[in-house]
């Protein structure tokens, strides 16, 4: 039977119905739930602003209050979030679809790449679990869209948007700019020779958004907003189900009997250097798409906090990257990359599962060992998928 664009997003939607209902299944009879602790975090909140409080009066909930307000229906149909999250998938192919269909790719080809997003079962999985990584991944496909058809204040707006969201897409700015090069500059020759009509469209439409969104929170919820949306951040420690090379030092500067480390703040140096200033300036001319998924694979590798949901962001983007990759014209450099990546994987899922199920204490050399072995797997591909660009 061909693969046609309906049954494809069809296909895809049969396939969340399914996670879905076996996780309501095991969320009753087995002993560790399907649904995912975050969930919990996101209905709580929305629960807490429907009886007139704030999302903030949730602990650890570190988000937008637009997502609390988006999951409001929660206090109603308890699941309508992960139904929300796995339409957030389909969208997001859809329109990957029509940026195929943009860049020139046939139909054919297209579909098949759409698959690695759309028929993926752990995008499936970690969307029909309550994680909310498929809505993002709708808004970051959404503004690439716009950017391929020339709507620049929208992508602009979109940007601004997902910045809000989640602000790790401020990655994608410097790249987004650079690549809009077509139109001619407004400032005449010289060093300002860069600045054009689209730049200064983009640039002002992602700012308003990205302003009049965070002002209009602040204003509503005060400190607590910026405190736990973006501030957080900064000093982070989480070490459970991180795959970060990090894991180890964050575990150590958690203990209260340990000073205060800077070193979890220092993590982004590196982090934004190679993801939002080299990597754009080197790659974002050549091919944007491309740029932005190495963009994101670099982010989530040298982040001090890497958790599978975090996979989303840079899957969410692989299929612009495969069509002419090293790792599909040699198919074996394509499978190990695969094999290893999976296997360094299941090696820490293996000792975080004997760390926090068993009560085994495999911190060293199990769990660090494991950190960088996969930390080491990620550069070699981050290696290959530059030098393809």
């Amino acid at each position: 039977m061909k693969l046609t664009t309906a049954r494809l997003l069809i296909s895809a939607a049969l396939m969340r119905v399914a996670f879905f209902f076996y996780g309501v299944y095991q969320d009753e009879h087995a002993e560790i739930r399907f649904t995912d602790i975050d969930y919990f975090v996101f209905t709580d909140a929305s629960k807490f602003t429907a009886q007139g409080g704030t999302p903030y009066d949730r602990a650890t909930y570190r988000y937008t209050p637009i997502l609390a307000w988006l999951l409001l229906p929660t206090t109603q149909y308890f699941w309508f979030g992960k139904l929300l999250f796995a339409l957030g998938d389909i969208v997001a192919g859809w329109l990957m679809l029509r940026i195929f269909q943009l860049r020139g790719l046939s139909n054919d080809r297209a579909l098949k790449f759409a698959s690695v997003w759309l028929l993926n079962p752990m995008v499936a999985t970690i969307s029909t679990r309550g994680s909310s990584e498929g809505l993002l991944g709708a808004m970051v496909i959404a503004l690439l869209w716009a950017v391929y058809e020339k709507q620049i204040v929208l992508s602009g707006a979109l940007t601004g948007y997902a910045v809000h969201f989640k602000i790790y897409p401020i990655i994608y700015v410097p790249s987004i700019l650079w690549a809009l090069d077509s139109s001619p500059s407004i400032l005449g020759n010289g060093i300002l020779r860069w600045v054009n009509k689209d730049r200064v469209k983009f640039a002002l439409s992602s700012f308003m958004t990205f302003t009049t969104l965070t002002g209009a929170m602040y204003y509503i919820y005060g400190h607590p907003f910026l405190l736990h949306t973006y501030l957080h951040h900064l000093s982070r420690s989480d070490h459970r189900h991180n795959f970060s090379p990090y894991n180890i030092l964050l575990y150590i500067s958690a203990s209260p009997s340990v000073d205060e480390s800077p070193y979890p703040s220092l993590a982004f140096v590196p982090q934004l250097f190679i993801s939002g200033i080299f990597l754009p300036l080197m790659l974002a001319k050549k091919d944007l798409a491309k740029t932005m998924f190495v963009q994101t694979f670099a982010f989530v590798t040298f982040n001090k906090v890497c958790t599978s949901q975090y996979f989303m962001w840079y899957i969410v983007l692989l299929p612009f990257y495969l069509p002419s990759s090293a790792m599909l014209k040699n198919k074996w450099l394509g499978i190990w990359g695969l094999i290893l990546w999976t296997l360094a994987q299941a090696l820490w899922l293996q000792q975080g599962f004997e760390l926090e199920y068993l009560g085994n204490s495999t911190f060293f050399p199990g769990i660090f060992a494991a950190t960088l072995i996969f930390f080491s797997v990620n550069i070699w591909i981050l290696g290959v998928a530059i030098e393809d660009i």
